[in-house]
């Protein structure tokens, strides 16, 4: 008789089945622990890192900061440079530019006379009403002795008026200089020399009012002392003048009084013309007793072209050197 076969039932939850789902829970609660005591190390590890990059960051930073403020000096010193070199090259332009108006200025003896004269002719033309007065008088008038090409050095004192105004003292000074050096040469010995400007004011204020000695450091004194002296003018010689002979004219002295200057700003030419006939009396002879010299620098003609004190000054100082027994002498150039 067959034994009949029997089906055995699948056990799901069998012991294999638990053994692999233990070892999987296993695993993973191994895994848990593993990064639960590897997690610290791992941000102790990056911390070390960040902070060691936060440093070599900061030490950068800081080689930055010393490198840029070292090229900040250079540059400042660069833009010093360059401020120092474009003065430089103003103040070379402005030289130059001054050396070529010179050079172009420049003219030969022949030119300056001949601008001289266009000038006086032009002044011929533009007369005012009152120097045409001037000249009447003086054509009516002859006179006994024609004009002398020198100067008497008959006086035993002699007196300076220099206009000290800035027109001088730019473009005239060492010319101004250098005549009165040569006018005292012509005199080898004087009783007393004096030296005021145009305002009356003297080169020597203990002085005022009497004769400087005449010896050869005194003439030195004022040689050196014309160097920088420079009291304020108006550009007018009359007060100086006026001054020279009221403080120091005498009956018993001859007295020459010479007038350096390029100027007659204002003022009537008539009006000084007979106070000096009224100041310096005339002796029985008929000649007056103060002699006026008077020497024209030409710097108007120069910087000032067409001016009227040009013709105003000229005239003046010719009147006076006629009515005073004087010379004027208008110079060409200021060399």
């Amino acid at each position: 008789m067959k034994k009949r076969k029997t089906r055995k039932g699948i056990e799901i939850f069998s012991l294999s089945f638990l053994d692999v789902i233990s070892c999987g829970f296993g695993a993973i609660v191994l895994l848990l622990v593993i990064s639960q005591f590897s997690e610290p190390m791992v941000m102790e590890q990056i911390s070390r890192d960040l902070t060691a990059q936060v440093h070599q960051l900061e030490t950068q930073k800081a080689s930055i900061q010393q490198e840029s403020r070292i090229i900040n000096r250079e540059l400042m010193n660069r833009r010093e440079q360059i401020s120092r070199l474009r003065e430089k090259v103003a103040r070379l332009q402005a030289e130059l530019r001054k050396i070529q108006g010179q050079f172009t200025a420049t003219r030969t003896d022949a030119e300056a006379q001949r601008v001289i004269a266009q000038q006086l002719e032009s002044a011929r033309e533009r007369l005012t009403d009152e120097m045409k007065r001037l000249q009447e008088r003086q054509a009516v008038r002859p006179k006994k002795d024609a004009l002398i090409g020198g100067i008497p050095v008959d006086s035993e004192y002699i007196i300076f008026v220099i206009d000290t105004s800035g027109s001088m003292q730019r473009f005239a000074w060492p010319l101004v200089r250098k005549k009165m050096d040569e006018i005292l040469k012509i005199y080898p010995h004087v009783k007393g020399i004096q030296v005021m400007n145009d305002m009356g004011d003297y080169m020597f204020s203990q002085y005022a009012g009497r004769w400087i000695p005449d010896s050869p450091a005194r003439r030195r004194a004022i040689l050196s002392r014309l160097v920088s002296w420079a009291p304020f003018s108006n550009s007018s010689p009359v007060e100086g003048v006026e001054r020279a002979i009221r403080s120091f004219y005498s009956p018993d002295k001859n007295i020459s009084i010479y007038i350096l200057g390029d100027d007659f700003s204002k003022g009537s030419i008539q009006e000084v013309v007979d106070t000096v006939n009224m100041l310096n009396h005339s002796t029985r002879g008929g000649r007056r007793r103060v002699r006026i010299h008077a020497i024209g620098f030409p710097v108007l003609i120069k910087e000032a072209p067409g001016s009227a004190n040009i013709e105003r000054f000229a005239a003046l100082m010719r009147r006076l050197a006629e009515d005073n027994n004087g010379s004027f002498v208008g110079l060409n150039g200021l060399r």
